[in-house]
């Protein structure tokens, strides 16, 4: 289909047998969501195809699983301004790319597997930044993974998380109300399925708080959180030559992939920038219309974890 791009054929296996995707049933079902969200007076939503095609897929082309996908996706950016306004590749994005925190790592676990995406503290004190930052830069390249990345969208993502860099003021750090509302979003809002997430040299300070998180967290995404003391634990279940050359890997050298993917970001200013355009006004929402209460069941006095 002309509108989206073409995936190879390891992507193909895994989009026809475990998506339910058929390539002539496409057009049909594009057609269903853009009629659909004509219908939607509270939202406005990007309608391009390889974009749409990214919530059939994240929805095993459940035609209503995609529509609520689409409408909890603006949504929730919606109801978190501290996240997802304004964001761009200015000074402060760009500075967190450059200190490689997060960076998506260029070979995937297997040709048709899911994308691999790693966090390193190492720099990120060392810089200034707080959460908050690293929040906002990773939610500013789902924006690109949505579109860009089929392995992503169709197999899903895997993130390592190396703790051993964390210190225990950036744990102080650590918003149960934000880390809950984060998880509601990758469980509701995104079409990205997470497949797994691995805490790494997690020091027994941060063990706490990362516990009370995943506690607030949907129970499929609790299911899919892994604790491992050191890498030669992860590597039982992720080899070492997935991760980079840093690690002992041969996937990709962390200043390599960072300077391409400030290139790839610097390139997607206008479409970040259209993303201001899109949204929903719960003025305007059939039927009952949804709250920070309703979607978070978070108190706001109920701010951060006191670590002593």
């Amino acid at each position: 289909m002309a509108e989206i791009r073409p995936i190879s054929a390891e992507l193909r296996q895994v989009a026809e047998t475990e998506l339910n995707e058929v390539p002539s049933r496409l057009p049909d079902d594009l057609k269903a969501l853009r009629d659909w969200l004509a219908k939607q007076p509270h939202l406005k939503a990007r309608q391009d195809a390889q974009f749409l095609v990214a919530f059939l897929r994240g929805c095993k082309f459940s035609l209503e699983k995609a529509k609520s996908k689409l409408d909890y996706f603006y949504t929730l950016k919606t109801m978190m301004p501290e996240v997802f306004a304004n964001r761009q590749m200015d000074e402060r994005n760009i500075a967190v790319c450059r200190a490689g925190t997060y960076v998506r790592l260029p070979k995937p676990f297997g040709p048709g597997g899911p994308r691999i995406q790693l966090t390193d503290y190492s720099n990120f004190e060392s810089n200034g930044f707080k959460l908050i930052d690293l929040f906002r830069y990773q939610t500013t390249l789902l924006e690109h993974l949505v579109r860009e990345d089929d392995n992503a969208v169709i197999s899903g993502t895997i993130e390592i998380i190396d703790m051993s860099k964390m210190s225990l003021s950036l744990v102080a750090q650590m918003d149960i109300s934000l880390i809950k509302k984060m998880g509601v979003f990758a469980d509701k809002g995104t079409p990205i399925r997470l497949k797994g997430v691995h805490l790494v040299n997690c020091p027994k300070e941060a063990v706490t708080v990362l516990n009370l998180g995943k506690s607030l967290m949907p129970a499929k995404l609790q299911n899919r959180f892994h604790v491992h003391r050191n890498m030669e634990e992860l590597s039982q279940i992720i080899p070492r030559e997935y991760m980079p050359e840093e690690y002992g890997g041969s996937n990709g050298r962390i200043a390599d992939i960072v300077a391409q993917t400030e290139q790839d970001m610097l390139s997607y200013s206008n479409y970040l920038k259209e993303e201001s355009n899109y949204g929903v006004d719960e003025q305007l929402r059939p039927g009952k219309r949804l709250t920070a209460d309703s979607l978070f069941g978070i108190e706001g006095s109920f701010r951060k974890l006191d670590i002593d």
